[in-house]
């Protein structure tokens, strides 16, 4: 899906996919959303000391990987900024 057709997702509607309000499971980088649900680094909403439902942008520079890492996740939407 091209980047201008993304639906636009608040950061209300990004923090209910924090693994525990809803099904999916979703983080923020850089302006778009990925849908993490299936990834079992996320279980119920968590990956080490980071939190699924939020914009993760700025913890990626802490991380041991890169931002490559969002590549295997489908991307569901851009962030309203």
């Amino acid at each position: 899906m091209e980047e201008e057709t993304l639906p636009v997702i608040t950061k209300k509607q990004l923090s209910l996919r924090n693994g525990n309000d809803k099904v999916e499971i979703w983080c923020a980088f850089k302006g778009l959303v990925y849908d993490v649900t299936k990834s079992r680094m996320w279980k119920n909403g968590k990956h080490y000391e980071h939190w699924a439902g939020q914009d993760l942008t700025a913890e990626l520079e802490d991380a041991p990987h890169n931002e490559n890492v969002f590549d295997k996740f489908k991307v569901v939407g851009k962030l309203e900024s």
